[in-house]
């Protein structure tokens, strides 16, 4: 019954905390109202006539149509300076020499022979900077907000008013090649389409081949209207090599020749656009918001001329600049649709100058024309939105109304009279592009708010669940504890809100899960709360709850502080190291305090039979100081390894956080792969050489047996594996099946020898060499069964005396039994080992299947992560008294620098709490091509994210009985009497 009163109260922790978190992000992560309402070309975006443009055109919507036909090439992460020549921004001195500039050429070609055909625009993307979020805006001229970057790889259909939705409603003809996300999007509108898988960046060229196989075989047939193609290449050899590399100028010199091909084939009644749907990083990732991310090319192109003049002279760092959801409403109109009903977008004026037409000021009376009907339809789409949600801002949304009120009255009045009304038109079309921009900036400004009611409350409710869990854990020390009790109010708490919500449910007030949660945990809490103040904290004084030293405290403090701090958020790369040190030298200054810097005093009374040994003490002063000093040269080796957050552009990451296969020279990659396989020989040899020092490879159990011999198995397959990976694309072509399925096999034989050690691991977890002798020496090797928690203190003092105990009677039975002649002898060997033998096997297993969802150089910050907890379990040990009576209880300072050194080593393997730094490449590591299971490559990218929180929270049981190394018998250990 007491462990399921303590699973319960576990549980209710555990709902605590999700609840908190839950109410946290609901007021963080916001999301906007999606309106099911579409434009048609029966109903006009607002009153008064159609423009003059479309009246007496058969099958004319809102506008006249321009071109009949559209190919639209989408190549993903296309940057804009990706499309720029390989000029040198000072003068005198030679071209820039990088991968990725001047690759376009016949673009650029094309932009100085036919600048009344061509222009190149800066496409400013909103983020977040995911494809199917872009693809998203690109339809439907929409701002989606944050939360939806959570999507990009569970897309979902549009159910807003979209391009595609608008062109098949008009009978045309759309032909689709390319990324499969567009099924999800839009399934069942193409009239026929060519998809192929785009998870997998690792390859990159199965998409852009495939497309190419289709592309001017469907264009050179007539049977399409529309053509769209999503090219992937450029995306994924960014993710895999980063911009920098040679393959992205092939991919860029095969985009260029694509262009070419179309530019050959396209008809006077056709407009090309070529555009990214977003940008990348220096290391060739997307999805937050730096300016490189949301920087996109954006290209159009039409046989006829298309502009009335040539482009501006712009110098090229100063290029003209559109916001990407602009191309929508663009887009629908030169094509005669109906603009999607959601869009908030902005036509680009000088695409509808060229008209033929009689008529003076025709140019600046179509651009006028084609903004009015732009303007209408987001005024529509701004009365009937805040009329169904509330989040606009109401002052903003009456300024901007009465702009465009004013500036339609005025259209109309010119409209009837045209000539002689230059200068009026030209001020319409500022009031009017005025009021576009303005309803963006709105837009972007409201739906961007957070709910700092929700924030507030979330955090609060946190803070309270650990408050929770501080009362419990010093409660538990007492005497006669149950957790029984507490489940009272948590009962009541979680009944009252059930009642509540019946009650809500029966008035037919809408429920909403999060709110109704977070007022669960609520009910079940504050009964708790004040039970406990009422019948404990009037009774001691507060500080009892906070034992921990002032200093420690203080640094806590800090940490917490930081949090609140944009520049401290930033910096905590550094940050985070930097109070980790503070900490360690403040240990090293308290044992020196503490008079513990030098020689220990040894125990000079025999604990039940064992013997005091004599012989100088192992550990003096120095040692102490050289763990402390190990220590922190570990911690500013692993700061080499760093990845510069976006904020601070000056900043230079850290070039050895890159897959080798990114690597370009023979040479130096075969340098780095051998420091990759020392340092993983290191860390093996580093285990296996403690194990073997305090003497717990000597049995012949299967783990044992195991760590002898199912390591290094595992050490030579990830080394294969390294090897492969970082020479798969140098394969001989009939070889490169072979190396595919072998990088695949290679990680799960890993992983699956770890699964095998580990279930040894649970099976016989403690294993002790014990020798009997009666007569006749005997060896065998006897495991404690696990019989619950410690009762007494007797238990908590002589756990591992009581062990020794427990064999002696066992063979003195069997001997008994036996009849043995001669007295009876059993010895018991390094019994002080006996559990954080079985713990550091079990992480050294772990350890390996992350290591393989890492970069190759990672695993010297693996080594580096075993050798800080080795010296801080050691040093921290070293501070704590032989006789500390009590039960098993952790020091803050140790609970502190476990936290500090967990979000330092986050940093040291390359992660960044934002969205471009997250590795995708895990996600196929023992995965083949072509799969279905997006829950497991989730589940990889998450688990390569927090490798180093769930390693060190594995290594933290060890602080569940931190006891000095003790002398008794050669019984020596780190953490010799920790339970599991």
């Amino acid at each position: 019954m007491r462990k399921i009163s303590v699973l319960l109260f576990l549980a209710w922790v555990g709902f605590l905390f999700y609840a908190g978190i839950a109410l946290f992000t609901s007021g963080f992560l916001l999301t906007r109202l999606e309106l099911t309402n579409h434009s048609s070309c029966q109903e006009p975006p607002g009153p008064g006539s159609l423009p003059w443009g479309s009246r007496g055109e058969p099958g004319a919507c809102w506008m006249a149509s321009r071109f009949s036909r559209l190919v639209l090439v989408l190549i993903d992460a296309l940057r804009f300076d990706f499309a720029q020549p390989q000029l040198s921004h000072v003068s005198g001195e030679p071209p820039i020499s990088l991968p990725f500039l001047g690759k376009l050429g016949f673009l650029q070609r094309i932009l100085e022979i036919q600048p009344h055909h061509a222009r190149l625009y800066q496409s400013k993307v909103d983020p977040p900077t995911t494809t199917m979020q872009r693809l998203k805006a690109l339809t439907t001229g929409s701002l989606p907000t944050f939360i939806d970057a959570g999507s990009n790889f569970a897309s979902y259909a549009i159910a807003e008013d979209n391009l595609i939705k608008q062109l098949t409603s008009t009978g045309r003809r759309v032909v689709f090649m390319g990324d499969e996300t567009w099924n999800d999007l839009f399934p069942g509108a193409f009239s026929q389409a060519f998809f192929f898988p785009s998870f997998d960046v690792r390859d990159l060229h199965t998409v852009d081949n495939g497309i190419l196989e289709h592309l001017y075989p469907i264009m050179d047939s007539g049977e399409w209207d529309v053509l769209i193609t999503h090219f992937l290449g450029v995306d994924h050899c960014g993710h895999k090599h980063g911009p920098h590399h040679p393959e992205m100028a092939k991919k860029l010199s095969q985009m260029d020749q694509v262009i070419q091909g179309l530019v050959e084939r396209l008809e006077n009644d056709t407009l090309l656009v070529v555009t990214g749907d977003h940008g990348m990083t220096t290391s060739g990732n997307h999805g937050g918001d730096s300016e490189l991310e949301t920087s996109a090319a954006l290209f159009l192109y039409s046989p006829t001329a298309l502009f009335p003049s040539a482009p501006p002279e712009v110098r090229p760092e100063e290029p003209e600049v559109i916001p990407q959801i602009s191309l929508v409403p663009t887009l629908a109109l030169l094509l005669g649709l109906p603009i999607p009903f959601g869009n908030i977008g902005e036509v680009i004026a000088e695409v509808f100058s060229e008209v033929e037409d009689s008529q003076p000021h025709s140019a600046t009376l179509a651009q006028a024309s084609a903004l009015h009907l732009n303007a209408q339809q987001v005024s529509r789409f701004l009365h009937t939105y805040s009329t169904a949600a509330q989040d606009l801002q109401v002052k903003e949304l009456h300024r901007l109304q009465n702009l465009f009120s004013k500036a339609s009255a005025d259209y109309q009045r010119l409209l009837q009279s045209p000539q002689g009304a230059e200068a009026a038109l030209q001020t319409v079309i500022t009031e009017l592009q005025q009021f576009l921009r303005g309803v963006r900036a709105m837009c972007i400004e409201s739906w961007a708010r957070f709910s700092l009611v929700r924030m507030a409350g979330g955090a609060a409710l946190l803070a309270a669940t650990c408050f929770l869990c501080l009362l419990v854990s010093q409660w538990a020390t007492s005497p006669g504890f149950y957790f029984r009790p507490l489940l009272i109010p948590m009962a009541w708490g979680l009944t009252g809100a059930v009642v509540c919500a019946g009650l809500l449910a029966t008035t037919g007030l809408k429920l909403d899960s999060v709110v109704l949660g977070a007022m669960a945990a609520v009910g079940s809490l504050l009964p708790f709360l004040w039970r406990a103040w009422a019948g404990w904290g009037a009774k001691r004084p507060l500080a009892a709850l906070l034992p921990m030293p002032g200093p420690v405290l203080l640094l806590l403090l800090i940490r917490f502080a930081g949090f609140f701090s944009d520049s401290f958020v930033i910096a905590e790369a550094r940050a985070a190291p930097f109070l980790l040190i503070s900490l360690i030298l403040l240990l090293v200054a308290q044992l020196h305090w503490e008079g513990k810097l030098l020689p220990p005093k040894l125990l000079t009374i025999p604990r039940l039979g064992f013997l005091t040994p004599a012989g100088p003490p192992r550990h003096n002063g120095t040692h102490a100081l050289g763990l402390g000093v190990g220590l922190l040269l570990c911690i500013r080796l692993a700061g080499l390894f760093h990845r510069c957050p976006e904020e601070t552009p000056a900043c230079s990451s850290s070039p050895w956080l890159s897959p080798l296969a990114s690597m370009v020279g023979g040479r130096a990659k075969n340098v780095w792969y051998g420091a990759c396989v020392g340092a993983l020989a290191a860390l093996l040899a580093a285990v296996r050489l403690w194990l073997r020092r305090y003497g717990n490879l000597k049995s012949p159990e299967p783990p044992v047996l195991f760590v002898r011999w199912g390591l290094p198995l595992m050490g030579l397959g990830t080394a294969a594996y390294w090897a492969l990976a970082s020479g798969a694309d140098e394969a001989p072509p009939r070889l490169r099946a072979l190396v595919a399925g072998a990088s695949v096999m290679l990680p799960r034989a890993v992983a699956g020898l770890a699964a095998s050690g580990l279930m040894l691991l649970l099976w016989r977890p403690v294993t002790v060499l014990v020798k009997a002798a009666a007569g006749a020496p005997r060896t065998r090797t006897v495991l404690t069964p696990f019989s619950g928690p410690p009762t007494s203190q007797a238990d908590l003092d002589y756990v591992v005396p009581q062990i020794y105990r427990h064999m002696q009677e066992e063979f003195r039975g069997r001997l008994e039994r036996t009849k043995p002649q001669g007295p009876l002898t059993v010895a018991a060997y390094q019994l002080g080992s006996v559990y954080s033998a079985a713990m550091v096997t079990a992480l050294t297993l772990l350890a390996f299947p992350l290591l393989l969802l890492h970069a190759e150089r990672i695993s010297l910050v693996f080594l580096l992560l075993f050798l800080q907890s080795f010296l801080l379990l050691h040093l921290l040990a070293a501070g704590i008294p032989i006789t500390t009576p009590g039960p098993f209880t952790v020091p803050w300072q140790a609970v502190s620098a476990w936290a500090f050194m967990a979000t330092q080593t986050f940093y040291s393997t390359g992660h960044q709490p934002v969205f471009p730094a997250i590795h995708w490449h895990a996600a196929f590591v023992g995965v083949p091509e072509g799969h279905d299971f997006t829950w497991l490559s989730a589940l990889l990218v998450g688990t390569n994210t927090f490798a180093s929180h769930i390693l060190f929270a594995d290594f933290g049981l060890c602080l569940g009985s931190l006891r000095p190394p003790q002398a008794s018998h050669g019984l020596e250990g780190v953490c010799p009497q920790v339970h599991f």
